[in-house]
């Protein structure tokens, strides 16, 4: 699952992606709202989080310019300011919740999940295709009635997205921008080597379940059994 943060405090933007990244999600930050309607209009995104102000451009502009454009991506406002009006103006403007400064870290990761269930980016934090079970909150494959082995973050949201997506080739370029970032520098290598990584991990556990691979495209989840 792929976070955008908007916060144009440096070193709060830090703290935050390090939570974040705590929790298992990947990170895009970025320090402007002209940026943040760049990034958040790829739709790449299952969620936004978005400071109050972020320089350059007014959050309250960003909402309502992406609300504009039909882009439905949750979003998460960050403010110090508690007053009824600012909140009722942020909900109002297209923010599905909003979070008063200083916030509990604990709090703050509630939001964003109870955030993207209602987007339906979570459907289920266990899921079983053919006799292969993820479990996304152990960040383990299981074989069903059998054992399991632990994945990285990047295994985790790589095999996550194929597991959403069951049956379905998800295209190499596709997996780059919603694992790694639209702006990143990772390549089709990159990809291939954690598939390799996922297959590997998969064929110790002997299960029939397959990654199969659609040549020069990308890759599929199939129930083998």
């Amino acid at each position: 699952m792929r976070l955008l943060l908007v916060e144009d405090d440096v070193r709060l933007s830090q703290s935050l992606v390090e939570i974040f990244q705590k929790d298992q999600y990947g990170v895009d930050s970025v320090f402007t709202g002209a940026d943040g309607l760049k990034y958040a209009s790829s739709g790449i995104y299952d969620a936004l989080i978005l400071d109050v102000s972020p320089s350059g451009k007014d959050s309250i502009s960003v909402l309502k310019s992406l609300r504009d454009e039909k882009i439905q991506v949750p979003i998460l406002m960050l403010s110090s300011k508690d007053d009824p009006d600012s909140i009722v103006k942020g909900l109002d403007s297209g923010a599905d919740d909003y979070v008063v400064k200083p916030y509990n870290t604990e709090v703050l990761l509630a939001r964003v999940r109870a955030l993207t269930r209602r987007k339906g980016a979570i459907k289920e934090n266990s899921v079983t295709i053919g006799d292969l079970t993820l479990d996304k909150n152990n960040c383990e494959l299981q074989k069903v009635g059998g054992d399991a082995v632990k994945l990285s973050l990047k295994e985790l949201q790589i095999i996550e997205l194929l597991f959403d997506n069951p049956h379905q080739v998800i295209k190499k370029e596709n997996i780059i921008e919603k694992i790694w970032g639209e702006d990143s520098n990772a390549e089709y290598n990159n990809v291939e080597v954690y598939i390799s990584f996922i297959r590997k991990k998969m064929e110790d556990l002997k299960v029939k379940t397959r990654i199969r691979t659609a040549r020069g495209i990308g890759y599929s989840l199939e129930d083998s059994m």
